[in-house]
């Protein structure tokens, strides 16, 4: 029987000539865009001659040295995790003479994993002893990640340059033209810029460990192995949001998995569910495990308001579709900026006992 290949013609030009470039001798046969709808970088299943599968991953947004450096990380992230528990956790970044192989041409650039097998996924509503787990879990693989991370170098991408890139950009009437910003809009955000790096600073930002993080723990990124009422992480895929940062990053999404209402198809960044009692919950599986300084808990405040100035604000054009993303941004400028300052982390940490800040 003669198999049916997909006509070049259907193969994504730039997907087609970074394979070419990585020097595979399978051709490609099926390229399926499986892309979240909310995203505006594309990601392929690729199907190749021999009936074997890889993942492809096209974006033309930022920074290509980003793109390429946060690969180059990423893959040394597997390897120094190789041997443990998490050893076959994240999908591989696939290689070419022993480095992640990225390419580029004028019309974006591609990165190539390998398949990861997807075992059980959450339920949109997790339940008590799912949520202690997600802690536990989490801990563990932070534990973990923190035992090599002083292996890994930096990134030149962090929260600080990002924060300060923003504060420039909201000078510019232009950028603000094309962000629907007022000049009391851009006036609050860069307030929000300077709380952000000062608090930030006196917290401690610059002596708290920084590991590889993942950010976006939305429940299609990652499967696991129920277990009971428990489950042991299995798979991660997804490295959109991956940065070298302090650990606390992961925790908004963290919130938003053990949130009461779950996972929504039509959502919003309010900051509550940090402060929910199921998020306490999981905060003290994690911290049962992994300790957390109160000035990592405190932090969790300028985790959040990061989180909105660089995600939604920032780059919201880059993560979220255009009517998500003008919705999301006039949301942050109107809502969750404005709430923030009255909320206090401090219930946090007398929630989890640790006698005060």
């Amino acid at each position: 029987m003669t198999e049916t290949v997909e006509s070049p013609e259907s193969i994504p030009p730039l997907l087609a000539a970074a394979w070419e470039a990585y020097g595979d001798e399978r051709p490609i046969v099926l390229a399926e865009n499986i892309s979240a709808t909310v995203s505006t970088n594309t990601v392929y299943r690729v199907t190749l001659s021999d009936k074997k599968q890889i993942i492809a991953k096209t974006s033309s947004y930022g920074s290509y040295v980003h793109f390429r450096q946060d690969h180059d990380r990423i893959h040394e992230w597997t390897r120094l995790l190789s041997g443990s528990r998490f050893g076959n956790f994240l999908a591989p970044v696939l290689t070419l003479d022993g480095k992640a192989f990225t390419y580029r041409d004028d019309s974006g650039w591609v990165v190539f994993y390998g398949k990861t097998e997807i075992y059980d996924f959450l339920p949109k509503v997790l339940t008590e002893g799912q949520i202690d787990s997600f802690g536990s879990e989490l801990a563990s693989f932070h534990l973990q990640c923190q035992k090599i991370c002083h292996r890994i170098p930096p990134t030149w991408k962090s929260m600080g340059s990002d924060i300060a890139q923003l504060f420039d950009s909201l000078s510019n009437p232009r950028y603000r033209a094309e962000r629907n910003l007022s000049n009391e809009d851009a006036s609050m955000l860069k307030g929000h810029c300077d709380r952000f790096l000062h608090n930030a600073e006196d917290l401690g930002y610059h002596g708290f460990a920084k590991l590889p993080v993942l950010v976006d723990w939305n429940t299609g990124n990652f499967s696991v192995g129920l277990d009971g009422d428990g489950f042991k992480l299995f798979t991660r895929w997804d490295y959109d949001w991956f940065r070298i940062e302090p650990r606390t990053l992961d925790f908004y999404f963290a919130s938003r998995v053990v949130r009461s209402e779950g996972d929504q198809t039509i959502f919003s960044y309010l900051v509550d569910p940090l402060l929910e009692p199921r998020f306490i919950r999981f905060m003290r599986a994690y911290d049962a495990i992994n300790p957390l300084a109160d000035e990592e808990i405190l932090f969790l405040k300028e985790v959040y308001r990061f989180f909105i100035l660089n995600y939604v604000v920032r780059e919201g054009d880059h993560f979220f579709q255009g009517p998500i993303c003008q919705r999301l941004q006039r949301e942050a400028v109107e809502i969750y900026l404005p709430s923030l300052d009255a909320v206090r982390f401090e219930k946090v940490i007398e929630a989890l006992g640790h006698g005060g800040a």
